[in-house]
């Protein structure tokens, strides 16, 4: 029976709070836009195996190590990152000190209202959309209103349906697609920061519109 639900969002054999049932899902999602096919293989006692197939190509990758330091956006501003999985958040907290940010790091929700409590307040939050217990939606709905004046980017490699479930869809909020590139990142964390202030809080009032397409 599981077999026939693989891929279907939201379905898990976890326990309560230990999965969100998404994980087959994205990545099914993923192969799929990229024209791509994923297959199972499932035997008793035996185990299981996923086969990905995606399109050949020669075009030559365009390796984001190949870019120059200097071409990447910089800064000095104050930056939390909160993100669950620890190879993503790590790898965005590297990516942003390399750029001069100030950073502080968090695994989830709750230590980063903590943070955000006993710090300077932060110029900008990057947080994860889907986390255990609280997710970023909420976690920004909290900081709109004790930290007005912090700026918040959500990000996620999830689909359009598991957003639009965690009401990100809904809202008028900026966004990043994971995976990301260092360019990527740190063009995005610094167009953010350059919004006027204005623009965020007619944002939180639902009268203007910068969610970058999933």
């Amino acid at each position: 029976m599981c077999r026939h639900t693989f891929f279907e969002p939201f379905f898990t054999t976890k326990g309560l709070g230990k999965g969100t049932g998404l994980g087959l899902a994205t990545s099914h999602g993923i192969i799929c836009q990229s024209g791509g096919d994923i297959r199972v293989y499932s035997e008793l006692n035996a185990g299981t195996t996923f086969k990905i197939y995606l399109p050949r190509t020669d075009a030559q990758p365009d390796w984001p190590g190949n870019m120059e330091p200097k071409l990447l956006p910089k800064g000095s501003e104050s930056i939390l990152v909160v993100e669950d999985e620890p190879a993503v958040r790590t790898l965005a907290v590297l990516i942003l000190r390399q750029s001069g940010y100030q950073v502080q790091e968090s695994s989830n929700a709750f230590e980063a209202l903590e943070l955000i409590r006993k710090c300077e307040p932060f110029h900008l939050v990057l947080t994860d959309v889907i986390m255990p217990q609280m997710s970023g939606k909420a976690l920004c709905d909290q900081i709109m209103s004790q930290r007005p004046y912090t700026k918040v980017l959500l990000m996620s490699g999830y689909t359009d349906d598991a957003l639009a479930h965690h009401g990100v869809l809904d809202e008028e909020l900026s966004f990043l697609e994971k995976p990301f590139s260092p360019a990527q990142l740190t063009r995005k964390v610094r167009d953010v920061l350059d919004a006027p202030h204005l623009q965020q809080s007619l944002r939180r009032s639902g009268k203007h519109a910068e969610l970058a397409a999933v």
